[in-house]
């Protein structure tokens, strides 16, 4: 992080302001979430944590010895079918925190010792993300922030992070807007998520490591292979390698399992096959990528 806590707490005011009509995503849902009304997203006016701690499942650069500081937001801007987290990101287990609260989980990460400050589901939270932040760092705060999202991001928003996050680690879900749609119901994913990396690179440029591999600062994406082709890999690896950069550090990720309301598109009843997994990962080195995630 690279800016103060007076000018976080002016970022801080700016992203409030897109909370009262929403404009923090772009569904730009337009509820008075400021008064407590709730968005599309599934929460209002106060930062909602799941749960937080050191993690050690995450990308090696991010969880190096000590393991990640994650903090698990519940609700979320998109509503896949298939999502793993789906308790969290759809039926909102958590609870509301304080800008106080939350600047002490902060707090509490770094004197475990871990790397960095890894927020999942950051987007609806944004404005009380950067205000507990402007508490955090007058208290002695000062590890690297990663944004950790689905990739549906306004511009607008990232802008205003500029100097506060250090790490981007945006998925790309899809390479199809039809399959966004089916799957997450968003109509204009590809366009989206393709403006916000872009974004996301200009601010951190390509992942920069220290001598112990551990992330410090730049832009990691992670792209799920779903089954039959609905992830559109062909379309997704020669957008990064050819409009980002060549080094964009890639995690083609194998994990996939049907769970929530997969079961509700046949070809998601399946895991993706190994098969799969490997047509994906040698599409991202023949477009010129190699730099895979561990």
């Amino acid at each position: 992080m690279r800016i103060g806590g007076a000018e976080l707490a002016d970022r801080a005011d700016a992203l409030a302001v897109l909370l009262s009509p929403c404009r923090l995503c772009p569904n730009v849902c337009c509820v008075d979430r400021g008064s407590g009304e709730i968005g599309r997203c599934g929460v209002g006016a106060s930062a909602r944590v799941a749960s937080f701690g050191p993690h050690f499942g995450e990308e090696w650069p991010l969880v190096g010895r000590l393991g990640s500081g994650t903090v698990f937001f519940s609700g979320c801007n998109m509503a896949c079918l298939f999502c793993q987290n789906w308790r969290i990101s759809q039926e909102l287990e958590g609870e509301d925190v304080s800008h106080a609260d939350l600047a002490r989980t902060f707090l509490r990460i770094q004197e475990t010792g871990c790397h960095n400050l890894n927020l999942v589901a950051p987007t609806p939270h944004a404005a009380s993300i950067v205000r507990a932040l402007a508490i955090a760092v007058e208290e002695g705060f000062v590890l690297p922030v990663v944004w950790n999202c689905g990739g549906y991001e306004s511009v607008e928003v990232l802008r205003l992070l500029e100097g506060i996050v250090d790490v981007y680690m945006p998925d790309m879900k899809y390479g199809a807007d039809s399959d966004a749609l089916r799957l997450s119901g968003i109509h204009d994913y590809v366009s989206r998520s393709r403006a916000a990396v872009h974004e996301m690179h200009r601010q951190v440029g390509d992942l920069v490591v220290n001598g112990e591999g551990t992330a410090r600062r730049g832009l990691l994406v992670r792209h799920l292979v779903l089954p039959e082709g609905f992830a559109g890999t062909q379309s997704v690896m020669p957008f990064l390698a050819n409009e980002i950069s060549l080094d964009t550090y890639v995690n083609v990720m194998d994990q996939y399992r049907p769970c929530h309301r997969a079961s509700a598109v046949p070809g998601l009843r399946r895991r993706s096959t190994s098969a799969e997994c490997d047509e994906a990962r040698e599409l991202a080195g023949k477009v010129g990528l190699h730099r895979f995630a561990k």
